[in-house]
């Protein structure tokens, strides 16, 4: 699992998952014992530091994605990846409500083997419960590029969070 050095001897990991919008998916995320950050952004495509607008132009192949630092004596990657299932319909190609393009694809990106087993067998779990297939893909985190200010903690910072 890949780990970061936070200030202090703790060492925190990282796990970045695409559910649709970002802004509801940081929410779910930021409320979880063991979580010290979740920060929205961009991953999965070739574009350098793309900028939101870019990225609604569902050109550069990246996905709206929320990364998260969390502790993992506190809480376990597979407890995330259950989170994500339930935060959105991982069923739907390329959607989620009324956002539609590939940057509101389903995806867990995994930063180490250990994350890519648990996510696909997580999935396969997960698989019983919906009564369609379940389109998420699961691959290896690329550069995880920060969403501009005004996007971090959108919802929270208007009172719906």
């Amino acid at each position: 699992m890949e780990a970061i050095q936070t200030a202090g001897s703790e060492t925190m990991a990282l796990a970045t998952f695409g559910a649709g919008c970002f802004w509801g998916v940081e929410v779910a995320f930021r409320q979880v014992p063991g979580v010290s950050d979740a920060a929205v952004g961009y991953c999965g495509g070739a574009m350098e530091n793309p900028t939101y607008q870019d990225v609604c132009t569902g050109t550069t192949g990246h996905a709206e994605v929320v990364e998260v630092e969390f502790d993992p004596e506190q809480v376990s990657y597979e407890t995330l990846v259950e989170l994500f299932w339930q935060c959105h319909d991982p069923t739907t190609l390329n959607r989620q409500g009324p956002d539609v393009g590939t940057q509101y694809r389903s995806a867990i990106f995994f930063h180490s083997p250990e994350q890519h087993q648990a996510a696909e067998t997580s999935r396969t779990a997960a698989q019983e419960r919906f009564p369609r297939p379940i389109a998420t893909e699961i691959t290896t985190a690329s550069t995880f590029y920060r969403a501009e200010e005004y996007h971090q903690q959108y919802l929270e910072k208007r009172g719906l969070g």
